[in-house]
C-alpha cells in the first residue's frame, strides 16, 4: 500500500511537471493573441488590417475603393464594400499611395472593359460584415457577401499567400486589375503576361506621393488556368500579354471538386526576374505559412513582456508593439537589388535596404524603440538612408518606395543616425554617416539658405518658419553630438553655436515661440496662439503656437530660463493641458487630434511635452499627464488611436510611456522617467540579458512615484541612459496615489 500511494504521487508529480512545461510552452504563443489589428482602422488611425511580417516586404490587405483621407491605408472599419487585395500598404500616414497590384476572387464573368468612375461601377466589388472578418499578427480573412467567397491571407517576407474557398459548384474565377488606383496614385504604364497554365507576370508603373514608383510581380496558382480574357486601356486584347496606361485581367479555373484556390504573389522594384527569385519556392502549404508568419510575430513581441491582470492594458500594449513594427518596409530584394529614385539598380551588399521612412514622425520614439526590440535593424536603416544620400548628397526626409517625398519639415535622418552611432550600434560608417549629416545641414534646399544667413528663418521668407527654424536646432544639436563623438571639434562648436536658434524666437512677453521678420525685431502680427492654418500662410507645421512652442528638447534647461524660472515654465506647461480646447481659423488642421487643453497627442509635435516637467524639477506634473494620455488616448476600439498612426510612432509612445520611459530627446541616449501602468515589464535585451520595470502597487489611482531603486541602490533621478538599460538589471518603483515631491529632484545622472 505504501509503494502504491508514492507512485501516485510520484505520477502527480510527474503530471505537475508536464502540466508546468506544456503552461510555458502556451506562453510562448501567447503575445499574438493580445494584439487586435483593427486597433487604429477607425477615427484617424489610418492603419490597414491585413497581413504582412515584420518590417515585410508586402502588407497584402484589403482595398474599399475610397479616395478619401481617412482611407490613406485602403481601408477604414466603417466601411463595408471591398474592392480587392493588394500587395502594398501604408501604415497610419497622412497621405494615401500605394495599393498595388490588386487581385480580386470572383465567381461569375465580368465586363472589365466597362468605364468604373468610382468603386459603384466596378463589377467585381463585394459586400462584407466585420462579422466574418478576422484579423491576426501575419493573417487576415474575410468573407465575401456577393460572390460567396472566403478568402484568407498570409505572408512571408517577401512573398504573399492567398486563399480563395469558393462555394460548391460555383465557377472559380481571379481578376487582376493593375489601373486600380486611391487617393494620391494613378497609373501610368502597366503590363500583364501570361507565362503558362500556372504564372502570370506584369508590372505597375505609377505616379502620386511617390513620383517614380516601378512596382514588378509574379503570381503562381495552385491549379491551371483554364480561360483567361486580357484587357489593356478598356479593350480586350489577343494573345498572352496586354500593355497600356491600365491592364486588367480576369482568369478563370476548374473547379476538380476541390472548392480552395491558392495563390502566391511577390514583387519587386527592379524586374520581374527579381520578383520571381524574391517568391517563396515549394508549395502552396497556406496553413503552415500562417504559423510561421505567427512564430515570428511571437518572437518579435517577445522582446518586451509585461504583466498586469487588467487585459485591455495587455491588448493595447501588444497591439501597439506590434505596429511598431510593420515600418520601415523591407525594399531589397533577395539577391539584395533595389531601384532608387533615379532608376539606377544599386546592391544592398551585406544589408537589407528599406523603406516607408516617416521620419518627421519616427525619430521621435519609433526610432529609439527599435535600438531596444531590434537592434540589428538600425544599422540595415542607417545604410537605407545613406544609400538614398548618394541619389541628392542630401539625406532623406520622408522615403516612399525609394522616392524622396519632400513631406514635412526638417532632415530627421540625422538624429536616427546620431542615436544609432551613440549607443553604440555598429555595421555603417561612421565616417560616411557623418559626412552625409554634415552636408545635409550646409546645404541652400527647404529654406535651410535663410537658417544659415539670419540664424533662424524669418516668417515672411518662408511657410511654417517657426516649426522648421526649432526642428532645424535640433537636428543642428545632432550634428555636433556625433562631431564631438568623431574628434571633431571645430564642427562640434560651429552646430552647437547653430543649435541655439531656437532663442531668436522665443518672444518672453507672451512665452510662445513666434514668427519673426528677417529684420530681427518684429514679431508677425496679430497673433493668436490657438490658430492654426493647415500647411501654408503660417508659422506652424500641422498646429498652432501653443504645440509648437515646445520643441527644445536638446537645452530644455536654457529653455526654462528663457521663461524666467522653473515655477514659470512649469505653469505655463501646466496651461497647455488646461487650457480651453479651441482651435480658431478657417482652416484647421485636421492632425490637430487627441486634445487635453491645447496639447494634441494626435499629432507628433505634442509627443515629448509632458516629459518636460523633470526638467522644472516637479517630477510629479509628468507622472500625472503622462498616466491621463495613457488612459485617455489608446484604447481598444477601431477608434483605439487619437491621431494617425505614423508608421509606428504612436504606438511606439505607448509602448515606451506604459514601460515609464520615454526618449524627449531621441538622440541623448537618455529616457526620461514618467508613470508605469503595468506591475511588470521585462525587455529582453540581446546576450540573454533583461532589463526589468517593477511598480509596486500601481492602480488607476496608484500612479505617483513614491521612492525608485535601481539594482537596490536608491535611484532619485527622472531620467535613466540606455547604457544602463542595455547592462540589464532592475528598476523598482513604488507607487501611490499622492505625489511625493521630494522624488526625483536630482537633475544628474548617474553613470553606473
Amino acid at each position: 500500500m505504501k509503494n502504491f500511494i508514492l507512485l501516485i504521487l510520484f505520477v502527480i508529480s510527474i503530471a505537475s511537471c508536464k502540466i508546468k512545461i506544456n503552461k510555458n510552452n502556451s506562453q510562448k504563443t501567447v503575445f499574438t493573441d493580445h494584439v487586435d489589428p483593427f486597433i487604429g482602422t477607425g477615427g484617424h488611425g489610418h492603419t490597414y488590417p491585413g497581413a504582412t511580417v515584420p518590417f515585410g516586404m508586402l502588407q497584402v490587405s484589403p482595398d474599399n475603393g475610397i479616395s478619401s483621407w481617412d482611407w490613406c491605408s485602403g481601408y477604414h472599419y466603417s466601411d463595408s464594400i471591398v474592392t480587392g487585395f493588394s500587395h502594398l500598404h501604408l501604415s497610419g500616414t497622412g497621405i494615401g499611395d500605394l495599393a498595388d497590384i490588386l487581385f480580386m476572387p470572383i465567381n461569375k464573368k465580368v465586363d472589365l472593359t466597362a468605364k468604373a468612375t468610382s468603386r459603384d461601377f466596378l463589377p467585381y466589388k463585394s459586400k462584407y460584415s466585420h462579422a466574418n472578418e478576422k484579423t491576426t499578427p501575419g493573417s487576415y480573412q474575410v468573407f465575401l457577401e456577393d460572390p460567396k467567397i472566403n478568402v484568407e491571407l498570409t505572408s512571408s517576407q517577401r512573398t504573399a499567400f492567398h486563399k480563395y474557398t469558393f462555394a460548391k459548384n460555383d465557377k472559380q474565377s481571379v481578376v487582376i486589375d493593375l489601373g486600380f488606383a486611391i487617393n494620391w496614385d494613378k497609373a501610368l504604364k502597366t503590363a500583364l503576361k501570361i507565362e503558362d497554365e500556372y504564372t502570370i507576370s506584369g508590372y505597375r508603373f505609377s505616379t502620386g506621393w511617390a513620383k517614380n514608383q516601378k512596382v514588378f510581380f509574379v503570381a503562381k496558382f495552385s491549379k491551371p488556368i483554364s480561360e483567361t480574357t486580357l484587357v489593356a486601356d478598356k479593350k480586350i486584347v489577343e494573345g498572352k500579354t496586354a500593355e497600356g496606361e491600365n491592364t486588367s485581367l480576369q482568369l478563370f479555373f476548374n473547379s476538380d471538386n476541390n472548392p480552395e484556390l491558392l495563390v502566391k504573389v511577390a514583387l519587386s522594384s527592379v524586374s520581374v526576374e527579381n520578383a520571381k527569385d524574391n517568391l517563396d519556392t515549394g508549395d502552396f502549404n497556406f496553413q503552415s505559412i500562417k504559423s510561421q508568419a505567427q512564430t515570428i510575430w511571437n518572437t518579435a513581441l517577445d522582446k518586451i513582456v509585461v504583466e498586469t491582470p487588467v487585459d485591455s492594458l495587455k491588448t493595447i500594449f501588444y497591439t501597439a508593439l506590434y505596429h511598431s513594427q510593420l515600418a520601415p518596409v523591407t525594399y531589397s530584394d533577395k539577391n539584395g537589388q533595389f531601384r532608387r529614385e533615379d532608376d539606377k539598380i544599386i546592391t544592398a551588399n551585406n544589408y537589407t535596404a528599406y523603406s516607408t521612412l516617416s521620419l518627421w514622425d519616427t525619430f521621435r520614439a519609433e526610432n529609439p524603440l527599435l535600438t531596444l526590440v531590434a537592434p540589428d535593424k538600425v544599422s540595415d536603416l542607417v545604410n537605407s538612408m545613406l544609400a538614398y544620400y548618394e541619389t541628392k548628397k542630401i539625406l532623406p526626409v520622408w522615403t516612399l518606395y525609394a522616392n524622396e517625398t519632400n513631406t514635412m519639415t526638417g532632415y530627421h535622418s540625422i538624429p536616427v543616425i546620431a542615436d544609432a552611432y551613440l549607443k553604440g550600434i555598429k555595421g555603417f560608417d561612421a565616417e560616411k554617416a557623418y559626412e552625409a549629416m554634415k552636408t545635409t545641414m550646409m546645404q541652400d534646399e527647404r529654406g535651410l539658405n535663410f537658417y544659415k544667413k539670419y540664424g533662424y528663418i524669418p516668417y515672411n521668407l518662408l511657410d511654417e518658419s517657426v516649426t522648421i527654424t526649432l526642428e532645424y536646432a535640433y537636428d543642428d544639436w545632432c550634428v555636433a553630438q556625433m562631431a564631438k563623438a568623431l574628434g571633431k571639434n571645430d564642427d562640434y562648436e560651429l552646430f552647437l553655436k547653430r543649435s541655439k536658434a531656437y532663442q531668436y524666437l522665443f518672444d518672453p512677453k507672451t512665452g510662445f515661440m513666434r514668427g519673426k521678420s528677417e529684420d530681427g525685431k518684429s514679431w508677425n502680427e496679430p497673433f493668436d496662439p490657438k490658430h492654426s492654418n493647415h500647411r501654408e500662410h503660417t508659422d506652424y507645421t500641422e498646429g498652432n503656437a501653443w504645440q509648437h512652442s515646445w520643441f527644445v528638447p536638446q537645452d530644455v534647461e536654457s529653455f526654462i530660463k528663457l521663461h524666467g524660472s522653473n515655477e514659470v515654465f512649469a505653469s505655463r506647461l501646466e496651461q497647455l493641458f488646461t487650457e480651453s480646447s479651441e482651435i480658431t481659423g478657417n482652416n484647421v488642421s485636421a492632425d490637430i487630434s487627441g486634445l487635453i487643453g491645447q496639447y494634441a497627442h494626435g499629432n507628433e509635435p505634442s509627443h515629448h511635452i509632458a516629459y518636460m516637467f523633470n526638467h522644472a524639477n516637479q517630477p510629479w506634473r509628468t507622472q500625472y499627464w503622462v498616466r491621463h494620455i495613457l488612459d485617455t488616448q489608446y484604447n481598444t476600439t477601431p477608434n483605439g488611436l487619437s491621431g494617425n498612426e505614423d508608421c509606428g510612432q504612436m504606438s511606439a509612445w505607448y509602448v515606451f510611456s506604459s514601460m515609464g520611459l520615454y526618449p524627449m530627446n531621441p538622440a541623448s541616449g537618455e529616457y526620461e522617467i514618467g508613470s508605469p501602468i503595468f506591475e511588470k515589464s521585462t525587455i529582453n535585451l540581446p546576450g540573454k540579458k533583461t532589463f526589468i520595470i517593477e511598480a509596486e502597487n500601481v492602480s488607476e489611482k496608484n500612479f505617483y512615484i513614491q521612492s525608485a531603486t535601481l539594482n537596490g541602490a536608491a535611484f532619485n533621478h527622472t531620467a535613466i541612459t540606455h547604457q544602463q538599460i542595455v547592462k540589464g538589471g532592475v528598476l523598482h518603483f513604488v507607487m501611490g496615489p499622492e505625489p511625493n515631491k521630494k522624488w526625483g529632484q536630482k537633475t544628474n545622472i548617474p553613470s553606473n
